[in-house]
């Protein structure tokens, strides 16, 4: 119900409630889940399962979507800016979550060089593509596990 103040006449104050208009289609509210899209799936008519994997090392995120997406990007553009920019992400973000990410690892996952005449320049290492490898094997073998 929609509350409104009505003045019939100006000693009296009234307090009357009218109906709140309603469209035929939100009777059933949505809560705002939005995000499947942004996931890479599309919609899908009737009762879906879903999952997320995500590595943890001492109750820290240390790998998920988003970062190995992220690390791929990297060893492919050469640049964490480049790899941010690609995929719409704040090269702040990007650069703590390759920060945070070097930290949990037992040897560096990307090796960053600064200056220079055309700039600096990042790789991946050889423990960072066997990490995104790993990561990407057991979130297909979850899937898999799921979709059956």
């Amino acid at each position: 119900m929609t509350k409104r103040y009505i003045v019939d006449n100006i000693n009296r104050l009234e307090f009357i409630q009218l109906p709140k208009k309603t469209n035929a289609n939100s009777s059933i509210p949505e809560f705002g889940i939005k995000h499947g899209a942004r996931s890479g799936h599309k919609p899908e008519s009737g009762i879906v399962l879903r999952s997320k994997v995500w590595l943890e090392k001492d109750g820290k995120l240390f790998m998920g979507w988003g970062r190995a997406t992220l690390l791929e990007r990297i060893d492919k553009l050469g640049s964490i800016s480049a790899a941010a920019r690609s995929m719409k992400l704040a090269y702040r973000n990007a650069w703590l979550w390759v920060e945070a990410m070097n930290r949990l690892a037992p040897t560096p996952l990307v090796e960053k060089s600064t200056g220079g005449p055309r700039g600096g320049h990042t790789r991946l290492t050889d423990e960072g593509r066997r990490i995104v490898k790993d990561y990407l094997e057991k979130r297909a073998s979850i899937m898999n596990i799921i979709n059956r």
